[in-house]
């Protein structure tokens, strides 16, 4: 079975999760220790984590925890489907404590799993896949007559990445796209960018711009870091609202922690609209 989740839907659900992690009004669960856990692996060993949660509403709600492959596109789509066994997944070798908890409220607990890399020699590279963390209380019915209750629950999905001999690894991307929105009178570069090696990568894209007349930079932007999966994309948003409209040379560029840099020249023709 495959799950999409169209663009719209992702934005909303972000929204639902900021106001719940910033506000905790009427907060229900809630997962604690990060939403990427990356392994370095070895053939035959046995890994171990665990998976935070808490319930930081009052009353007491059930949680289920099941494996899921994962991919995503530019446009913003994420596509969730059951474990298949596809090459570089590792969902397979995972090993969840436990499916189904109850929280009572305001508990917090870890729920733990281990990792079995496999006897047999892998290819280098990463492999991995998601353990979802989703709420599964029944929605209670509005006893008023003709009336509707709309209860929203935020799932998780926790990336579980295994590295496999990646030190003599290095990434490889490309550039797919670059365009320019706006959005609430603010204007935006998206660079669209694809993993098309076999190793995570986690750049920050950066644009420099340059009077293409002068030559004088015209400044220097950056977008917030994001990890990308091989065979997957994402898009960059960089804000670029204090550039006067005109046509730049530009330099599109994706860098990550380590010595990892990728470079691309166009020209950006920025609107006054």
């Amino acid at each position: 079975m495959e799950i999409k989740v169209p663009t719209a839907m992702k934005h909303l659900l972000s929204t639902i999760i900021l106001v719940i992690l910033t506000m905790h009004a009427k907060a229900g669960i809630i997962v604690n220790n990060g939403l990427s856990h990356i392994y370095q692996i070895h053939a035959g060993e046995i890994i171990k984590g665990e998976i935070t949660i808490e319930n930081t509403s009052e009353t007491s709600q059930t949680v289920k925890i099941y494996l899921q492959d994962v991919r995503y596109n530019a446009s913003g789509t994420t596509f969730f489907t059951d474990p298949s066994g596809k090459a570089t997944s590792n969902a397979g070798w995972i090993k969840l404590a436990s499916n189904l908890i109850t929280l009572k409220g305001k508990e917090k607990t870890s729920v733990s799993y281990e990792i079995h890399i496999p006897e047999d020699s892998l290819q280098k590279g990463s492999y991995w896949s998601t353990v979802m963390v989703e709420p599964t209380d029944n929605l209670s019915p509005n006893k008023t007559k003709g009336a509707i209750t709309i209860q929203s629950l935020v799932r998780y999905a926790i990336q579980i990445i295994t590295n496999n001999q990646t030190d003599d690894l290095k990434p490889n991307i490309k550039f797919d796209s670059v365009s320019i929105t706006k959005i609430n009178n603010k204007r935006f570069v998206n660079i669209a960018i694809s993993n098309t090696g076999n190793l995570y990568f986690r750049p920050t894209a950066h644009i420099e711009l340059y009077n293409r007349q002068s030559g004088e930079k015209a400044g220097t932007y950056n977008s917030i870091p994001m990890g990308i999966l091989p065979g997957n994309a994402k898009s960059f948003q960089i804000d670029i609202t204090n550039i006067t409209p005109g046509k730049y040379s530009a330099v599109l560029m994706a860098t990550d922690n380590g010595d990892n840099a990728f470079a691309l020249n166009t020209v950006l023709d920025i609107k006054n609209d």
